[in-house]
């Protein structure tokens, strides 16, 4: 099944809050589900959140509608309420958008627009994914890549089936490109360990798990060719907000000569942000960060640093692929031939 679907006047979609471990599918019938699902990452990743958005307008203006009428002002309200539910990430707002522009012509042509938002998400993806494959293949040794991830920005990610930075792994794979994947742990959420290699196993595609604060260290030993990541926002002057550890990664990347690619559709690019220190960053609970799959790590009393997004400056990132453009690249000085 598709990550996140519209059934039977529902939003269905996979619980990513219980995985690898139970595969359990979510039936979401009003917005304040919706929000609560977003809010406790059980719908994440920037293009799926697009998709939400726009069926959460949905099923808003289907709540609304009484004796064949439907109280605007009501589901405006309601669509707000959605599109703040997560700040960071631009596709939420973006998708709310789309949905709200056909809000004059009823509930059914709001939910044709957002099955069109879905649609495009796998278009746009799948095309971003192939793109982004062809230049890594320019841009890396003729060989079988050993390529790193950070979180998740597979299927899981989107509503369709590919994802975006995961969907050009598996171009990759598909290609003969791919030696071994090197999924960053991620935490505090532990969306590499739990999603992305749920995602890669069920793909066949060889992969190794690693702590975060090894990654420096595999690319120092020559270990990593490649760093390909997805995006929340990406501002103007094409810097880019994802998961906290983003940043390091884009430094130690640079430092090494490695390539440092973003994939993310056209709707992640926020060209009414200027720049990356623009951005707010959403901080989250100290509690994800005391626990871990809810278990206490740390004293209940400790104060704890929580952003769940950082930023990265463009001149770190050697190219942003979209499906509709690559925005770089930075002058790669090297990179792992060994």
């Amino acid at each position: 099944m598709r990550t996140l679907d519209w059934e039977d006047g529902a939003i269905v979609a996979i619980d990513q809050c219980v995985l690898p471990h139970q595969e359990s599918v979510l039936r979401l019938r009003t917005v304040e589900e919706l929000i609560a699902a977003i809010q406790r990452l059980a719908i994440r990743g920037a293009p799926a959140l697009g998709v939400a958005g726009a069926f959460g307008v949905a099923l808003a203006a289907r709540q609304r509608t009484q004796g064949g009428t439907f109280d605007e002002a009501a589901v405006r309200a309601d669509a707000e309420r959605l599109a703040s539910a997560r700040p960071t990430a631009v596709n939420l707002r973006w998708g709310v958008g789309q949905a709200l522009a056909a809000l004059s012509d009823g509930p059914d042509a709001v939910l044709a627009a957002a099955r069109q938002v879905m649609a495009e998400d796998d278009r746009m993806n799948r095309q971003a994914a192939a793109d982004a494959a062809d230049l890594i293949t320019k841009l890396c040794p003729d060989r079988p890549l050993r390529l790193l991830t950070h979180c998740n920005a597979g299927a899981l990610a989107t509503a369709g089936t590919r994802g975006t930075a995961l969907g050009a792994v598996f171009e990759l794979a598909e290609r003969g490109r791919v030696e071994y994947v090197i999924v960053d742990e991620t935490r505090p959420l532990l969306q590499g360990a739990r999603l992305t290699s749920w995602e890669l196993r069920r793909a066949g595609i060889p992969h190794r798990l690693a702590v975060d604060s090894a990654a420096a260290s595999l690319m120092r030993r020559g270990l990593v060719d490649c760093v390909v990541v997805g995006a929340d926002r990406i501002t103007a002057n094409g810097d880019v907000a994802n998961k906290i550890g983003t940043y390091g990664l884009a430094v130690s990347a640079a430092h090494h000569g490695i390539p440092m690619i973003v994939v993310a559709p056209e709707s992640t690019v926020d060209e009414d942000l200027a720049a990356g220190e623009l951005i707010e960053v959403e901080e989250r609970d100290a509690d994800e960060v005391r626990r871990v799959l809810g278990m206490p790590v740390a004293p209940e009393t400790a104060e704890a640093f929580n952003p769940a997004f950082d930023v990265t400056p463009a001149a770190l990132i050697t190219a942003v692929v979209t499906e509709a453009r690559i925005m770089g690249p930075r002058t790669v000085a090297g990179g792992n031939a060994g």
